[in-house]
């Protein structure tokens, strides 16, 4: 797979990397992992795909998502936990 990457973007990459003491592919590897693995409203916020009129509402809109996929994940989880 080929990417393009801004100069800036590189810059801040480069930096990154060698704060953390990866190489740039392992890092650009566990970012596209962790991108792949989010919802498909996240991928869209990600890639700027929310119209202009809407943008400022996604953050929380993303925010009350999640709060209830956590909130089912738990639920989920104690009804494990109670032999459910």
């Amino acid at each position: 797979m080929r990417i393009e990457i801004l100069p800036n973007a590189k810059d801040c990459l480069n930096g990154m990397s060698d704060r953390l003491g990866m190489t740039q592919v392992a890092a650009a590897s566990r970012l596209v992992e962790w991108f792949a693995e989010q919802t498909d409203v996240v991928q869209a916020a990600v890639l700027g795909l929310y119209p202009d009129d809407i943008r400022a509402e996604v953050p929380a809109m993303l925010l009350k998502r999640m709060a209830g996929e956590k909130k089912k994940w738990q639920c989920a989880r104690q009804s494990q936990d109670l032999g459910g």
